[in-house]
């Protein structure tokens, strides 16, 4: 694994530990590389225990000065506002594992043959209602599943005419299978 990839790793672990401990928002850390704070990207922290999500939260576009901001926050928000979830707990830490989505900008798709579960993630819009789903996620196995999953999400029933996006990630993950 890279400078990077580490150094992403260890930022979002660190403020999740922290806001656990009552220790607040994590201020960016000097030990980070420069890019990380030159550069803006949309960012999904997940985080998992024992091979379950236990939190995910995230960002279609950047919404914050840098990446570290933005993954600082989306840790923040996947490990105590996910409403799927109670708050980490200092005990669950040890437990744990972190994965962090840098994702491209998002580009129109007109079919299902244009998406591939490996490769992009989807975005499903109708209206403000709108759904999410990363790629490469266990049990999604084909672009029909990734889709109607996004749309369960966003409240949109399959029969109604709805948009969508895909879009690749840079994943970072404490996983090696990932």
């Amino acid at each position: 694994m890279n400078r990077e990839k580490e150094a992403i790793l260890r930022l979002a672990k660190e403020t999740v530990e922290a806001y656990a401990k009552g220790k607040g928002k994590l201020e960016i850390p000097d030990w980070l590389p420069d890019s990380l704070n030159q550069k803006q990207a949309a960012v999904f922290v997940s985080l998992k225990k024992d091979h379950l999500l236990r939190g995910c939260i995230g960002t279609l576009e950047p919404t914050r000065p840098s990446v570290a901001q933005e993954i600082i926050d989306m840790a923040v928000e996947a490990s105590s506002k996910d409403s799927r979830f109670p708050k980490v707990e200092v005990d669950e830490l040890v437990e744990l594992r972190y994965s962090v989505d840098l994702l491209s900008e998002p580009e129109p798709v007109n079919n299902m043959e244009e998406l591939d579960v490996q490769r992009y993630g989807v975005i499903v819009t109708k209206g403000w209602r709108r759904g999410v789903l990363l790629p490469r996620l266990e049990g999604i196995d084909t672009a029909t599943q990734q889709v109607y999953i996004a749309l369960k999400k966003a409240g949109i029933d399959p029969d109604e005419s709805y948009v969508m996006e895909r879009f690749e990630v840079s994943r970072c993950s404490m996983e090696e299978d990932e």
